[in-house]
């Protein structure tokens, strides 16, 4: 029996979330990961070396490996001292370096890839070195970095890559083969908008046959979606990949412990509502799902560039939704 092809869209940490639990599953898959990052580590070797970014491609990488603990841990080591290299993982420098050496940044993705033993594929959404641009208030905001920072005015920000970044081909063509598009969870303004707005891919979504699901958020980010709920964050990634449109939208219905609902508090960061009227109206087919991790993360003491989210979806459940979805 042939193994269904599955194709995961988004960023670094909602891709690795999903894509842990996904490789365990008798498919063939695939990630295709955003490339607008500029913040931290990655932020400092894009600007001192003229890499593309190497973070989010990491994270998937060491999601998919099949290497030993310790190899994995290394890719995601931080050095915790040293005037140049606090902070920076050795992961983003290995890629960088490789990058730098062949002057292919897909090369440097294959040969990681093989180090690790990745089960499954990682592709950068694009090859162009572009940055994300917000538009508001008369002024431009150019960078990731400073976007995730930045209060967003209006509901639909008008969002855009500089300079315009074509779809990279092998992305086209596991997104035409995929019998499954997953758009992973993430930063709706910040990982997911630039890996779907990159030139094609909206008209890749819209020519494949592969049904699109879109697993929704869990929590609502501070200065850029106070307020919304799963229908809210369905309307965006519509937008976002028009002329395609999603075929399911799969939502957490379980509610948070009192410990995580402090976590949500203390980070600003409130669960995302659910109003099923706006559902039950949607085209698309609304799955709730108990899909909310208990674990509480922390975060790496030495990851001192950027703040990150520690609210996580349960993989595993994901997973399982998948492959009864797909009847394997």
């Amino acid at each position: 029996m042939k193994k269904p092809n599955v194709v995961v869209i988004g960023g670094g940490t909602g891709s690795f979330t999903l894509l842990s639990s996904l490789k365990e599953l008798p498919i063939n898959l695939t990630a295709i990961v955003s490339m607008a990052d500029d913040g931290g580590s990655t932020g400092i070797l894009r600007d001192q070396l003229g890499v593309l970014p190497p973070g989010d491609i990491r994270q998937c990488l060491v999601a998919l490996s099949d290497a030993s603990e310790e190899l994995r841990d290394l890719f995601t080591f931080r050095f915790p001292s040293g005037s140049d290299l606090a902070g920076h993982s050795f992961g983003n420098i290995f890629l960088s370096a490789v990058e730098a050496m062949t002057t292919d940044f897909q090369s440097a993705v294959r040969v990681a890839g093989d180090i690790l033993r990745i089960r499954g594929t990682v592709l950068p959404a694009t090859l162009d070195d572009s940055r994300l641009v917000l538009k508001q208030g008369g002024k431009e905001i150019v960078g990731q970095h400073l976007i995730v920072t930045t209060k967003i005015l209006n509901r639909q920000p008008d969002l855009s890559l500089t300079p315009n970044a074509k779809l990279n081909p092998d992305a086209q063509k596991a997104i035409q083969q995929a019998d499954l598009v997953i758009i992973a969870p993430g930063l709706l303004y910040g990982s997911l908008a630039p890996a779907l707005l990159v030139s094609g891919m909206g008209q890749a979504l819209k020519d494949t046959e592969a049904p699109i699901v879109y697993v929704a958020n869990l929590a609502n980010k501070p200065l850029h979606t106070q307020g919304y709920a799963v229908h809210d964050y369905a309307a965006e990634i519509e937008r976002f990949i028009a002329p395609a449109t999603l075929s399911m939208v799969v939502y957490n219905n379980e509610p948070p412990t009192e410990e995580q609902l402090q976590t949500y508090v203390a980070a600003e960061e409130l669960p995302v509502e659910i109003q099923q009227a706006a559902l039950d109206k949607a085209d698309y087919v609304a799955v709730p799902l108990a899909c909310l991790s208990h674990d509480i993360l922390q975060q790496d003491p030495n990851d001192t560039l950027v703040t990150r989210t520690f609210i996580r979806h349960n993989g595993a459940a994901i997973a399982d939704w998948t492959a009864s979805y797909l009847q394997l």
